[in-house]
């Protein structure tokens, strides 16, 4: 063992909630120690968004230069898988060498101001609830004590217990970038966020013939049937065949493929062969190595760790990311990286604030999210007034040719009209949706969102619009153009009424 160190605090795990609590923990003045035994950056790097939204990014980008409808072509356009996936590791390695050399820049030996981080390339283990023991990969030790530690060891794909992964023919969402070349028939089980955002992009390039299997009766049961149905259109449109109701029985290997067996909730079963199957059926915290127990702390029945409003977990131990709640989201383990520090640092802090906390669907057109939608305003009892604006009638859009997506806005039903949730579907949604959450963190009314004037042409008019539908003074009225624009009111005595 070599001699043991001591500081203000230990983070365990350098993913996007480890690496923003380690650089907020400087920001305070102090000495942090951070473990990382795999990859700089963790999931939401190396495997999970910057992979795949970089590879989703040149599926678009391809999906729009194969398209023969605004005046121009290309001529026999053409893509590598192999050229591809080393655009996507560039974006990773490009993203890590920054966040390793932001680490390095606070390294005691280079850095001479308040606080530093020293890095540690290794595992993790709890000797007690102030000791951790790094163990390196030439299996030598070392402990390590400090004043908090945070657990920040992020997620790793969820399995079937009776399916082997081998990253070859069968890849669960880690291991995609292992693929040799686009397969001709992918199967993707699960048709969750993750699942329907991979079935977008091999669809995109129009190389693979994409087979999504979806366990419920519609995809992304968790949003409105409007919302679902969009998605759902949109990939069958663009070359997905999608199995509802069904459930992964086996998959059997032969030299030349692999033999998928479904069963249905209606009794049949149906054997599909594919090239290659990517298991997406969500993500589990990764608790490897950490020897939880030993710190007196243990996960709860779901396999995640209880925290309390301010990220702690018991005494000096924090946790932050996905070892803490479902869904996996990089801006919400950043969010809570930042804020366990400031609890440790500052104290008296307000609990953390969920409430409007934005996403970003990468499907093709993208979707994005905020606040609630119409099934959980109906499970809270929410009286509420809903519009959908259609892009189809947007002077931007119009232009852009690109005319698929939506805007829709709920507003609760009374007089103060409050914004309660947004979806939007279309390009440049990522940018708009953040107006909408400013409004919503302010406490805004729709009134108060129209004081603003919007400026012509842009995608953002189509959020001014769909609000002055809800005070009955848009442009265009709904009953001239009912495929694109729709307004309905609901409430929990009457249900839905004009």
């Amino acid at each position: 063992m070599k001699n043991a160190n001591s500081y203000d605090l230990c983070v365990i795990g350098c993913g996007v909630a480890g690496f923003a609590a380690a650089m907020s923990a400087v920001d305070y003045g102090k000495n942090v120690c951070v473990v990382e035994g795999d990859e700089i950056g963790g999931t939401g790097v190396m495997w999970g968004a910057l992979a795949s939204k970089t590879m989703w990014e040149l599926s678009k980008d391809y999906a729009v230069a194969s398209k023969t409808d605004r005046g121009f072509y290309a001529d026999q356009l053409h893509v590598e898988y192999q050229a591809v996936r080393k655009t996507v590791l560039e974006a990773v390695k490009e993203k890590q060498t920054q966040m390793l050399h932001q680490i390095e820049a606070y390294a005691p030996s280079q850095w001479q101001g308040p606080g530093s981080i020293t890095y540690k390339r290794g595992w993790g283990a709890f000797a007690s609830s102030n000791e951790l023991v790094v163990t390196y990969p030439d299996n030598t030790s070392e402990p390590i004590t400090a004043g908090y530690f945070i657990i920040a060891t992020g997620s790793k794909p969820q399995r079937f217990p009776h399916i082997e992964i081998d990253q070859q023919r069968i890849f669960d969402t880690d291991g995609f970038l292992n693929l040799k070349s686009f397969p001709r028939r992918l199967m993707i089980i699960g048709a969750g966020i993750t699942g329907c955002e991979f079935a977008t992009i091999f669809s995109n390039f129009k190389r693979t013939h994409v087979i999504l299997v979806d366990n419920q009766q519609r995809i992304l049961p968790f949003e409105d049937e409007d919302i679902s149905h969009f998605v759902g259109n949109n990939l069958e449109q663009n070359g997905v065949t999608i199995h509802h109701s069904a459930s992964l029985k086996n998959i059997l290997k032969t030299p030349e493929a692999l033999e998928v067996l479904l069963d249905f909730d209606n009794a049949t079963a149906k054997r599909i062969e594919v090239d290659a199957v990517l298991i997406s059926i969500g993500r589990r915290p990764n608790f490897t190595c950490l020897r939880l127990d030993n710190a007196g702390i243990q996960p709860n029945a779901n396999g995640i760790l209880d925290t309390d409003g301010h990220c702690l977990v018991d005494t000096c131990i924090y946790a932050a990311g996905d070892v803490t709640h479902y869904p996996a989201l990089v801006n919400m383990a950043d969010l809570e990286g930042r804020y366990a520090v400031r609890q440790m640092f500052e104290k008296n802090t307000p609990p953390l604030n969920y409430r409007n906390l934005s996403t970003i669907m990468f499907f093709y057109p993208p979707v994005a999210a905020v606040g609630f939608n119409e099934r959980i305003c109906q499970q809270k009892k929410i009286p509420y007034r809903v519009a959908y604006y259609a892009n189809a009638m947007l002077t931007r859009n119009i232009a852009m040719r690109s005319t698929n997506g939506f805007v829709k806005i709920i507003a609760s039903d009374d007089d103060t009209q409050k914004i309660l949730g947004m979806r939007a579907a279309g390009p440049q949604v990522s940018g708009t949706i953040m107006s909408i959450t400013l409004l919503m963190d302010q406490g805004k009314s729709i009134q108060d969102a129209l004081n603003s004037i919007y400026p012509h042409p842009t995608i953002s008019e189509g959020i001014q619009e769909c609000m002055r539908m809800l005070l009955g003074k848009s442009s265009f009225k709904a009953h001239t153009f009912p495929e694109h624009m729709r307004i309905r009111r609901w409430h929990p005595d009457t249900g839905y009424h004009s």
